[in-house]
């Protein structure tokens, strides 16, 4: 279960923004890889990013105050999406990649970059749920050196040069004491060991570029726009290294029969001012087939019918909403001399009755349901 976002920043619900900052800059410094070697350090790293990027948007803040983590996630956001690693996230938040403490970038190798694909659904299969068979083109490991850069049944040394560290450190003294700088070995590039015969596929890399297919569960009530998030999945990293990960925004199809409103669906159907005043059946499109609905005799303009779980459900719910008819009356055109006869007769025999079937209404509500 996630922890409370102020508890992992150390801040009171009531911290300004410059606290929240502070104290996640605080945080970034004690969490740093180069100078906090815990198992879990990078871990708390993270966890650390991802409530300041709640806690430091004010829409995201409003929202997690009032719902908590649920209520971001029904409203579409995956907290920490847009970071991979400790470097992404620091690029992100200061611009800056592992150096951006002071600290060395150290013999780490590389991770592996992400991929985004974009896909398109129908707005009844967001009802459901589906899958969508996806190929997109990655870097991955070597099939033939297995990523470890060497001609199969070649040797793999230690790198002499950084003793199979994968880096080298450099100790400069301060007038605030000893800093310790390291970078990658620039023989071996961090990874420590060095093939003695290069892969003649990969040249040594470990890795080369392919296509892959993947099956993408779509979950039911899924937004346009929304990002989902597979770990792994994206380029692979250097040797040792971990990969990147996929991004597969979802594009719902617009469907000209409905309007979305949250897990609401709206839709018009009209009906001739006759059907109105002397009430019919409607026939209704929905996600699920046709449906029809009673027309009361009298009807007027922009009446509402409500169709329950007729809608679509929200994120990570089966509960489906609503759909929302609005019946438009349409006044019939190109009257023949005998219509307009039988027309004439109609108005000649309204009375008080008739024509004022709101009796009593305000102007306010009359102003209200004349503009929607």
């Amino acid at each position: 279960m996630a922890r409370d976002y102020y508890e992992v920043l150390g801040v009171s619900r009531e911290a300004s923004e410059t606290e929240i900052k502070k104290a996640f800059r605080r945080l970034a410094r004690e969490l740093h890889p180069d100078v906090n070697q815990a198992p879990d350090a990078e871990e708390r790293f993270k966890e650390a990013a991802e409530a300041y990027e709640v806690l430091s948007d004010a829409e995201r803040r409003r929202t997690y105050d009032a719902y908590g983590h649920e209520g971001l996630r029904s409203g579409g956001f995956d907290p920490g999406a847009g970071f991979g690693s400790i470097d992404d996230i620091l690029q992100a938040f200061f611009g800056g990649g592992s150096g951006g403490f002071g600290f060395g970038g150290g013999g780490r190798r590389a991770g592996g970059g992400d991929v985004g694909v974009s896909i398109e659904v129908e707005l009844a299969e967001v009802a459901t749920g589906t899958r969508r068979e996806i190929t997109y083109d990655v870097v991955g490991s070597c099939e033939n050196c297995h990523g470890n850069g060497a001609e199969p049944g070649t040797p793999i040394t230690t790198c002499e040069r950084c003793g199979g560290a994968g880096e080298l450190r450099q100790v400069t003294r301060t007038p605030f004491g000893q800093m310790v700088r390291s970078a990658a070995c620039d023989v071996c590039g961090g990874a420590g060991k060095i093939a003695e015969t290069p892969c003649k596929v990969c040249g040594g890399s470990g890795r080369t570029r392919q296509s892959r297919t993947s099956m993408i569960d779509i979950p039911a009530g899924i937004e346009d726009g929304q990002r989902m998030r597979i770990s792994g999945a994206g380029h692979a990293g250097e040797s040792g290294a971990p990969a990147g990960d996929l991004y597969v925004e979802v594009r719902v199809a617009e469907d000209e029969r409905f309007e979305r409103d949250g897990p609401d669906l709206i839709s018009v159907v009209s009906i001739p001012a006759t059907e109105a005043m002397l009430g019919t059946t409607a026939t209704v499109p929905t996600l699920d087939g046709e449906q029809e609905v009673e027309v009361e005799p009298g009807t007027q303009p922009g009446t509402e019918k409500v169709l329950r779980g007729a809608g679509l459900p929200r994120l990570n719910s089966s509960r489906r909403g609503s759909q929302r008819v609005i019946l438009e009356v349409f006044v019939p055109t190109n009257l023949d001399e005998d219509q307009r006869e039988i027309a004439e007769r109609l108005d000649e025999s309204l009375g008080e009755e008739n024509l004022n079937p709101r009796h009593g209404e305000g102007l306010f509500s009359r102003l209200r349901r004349a503009f929607g």
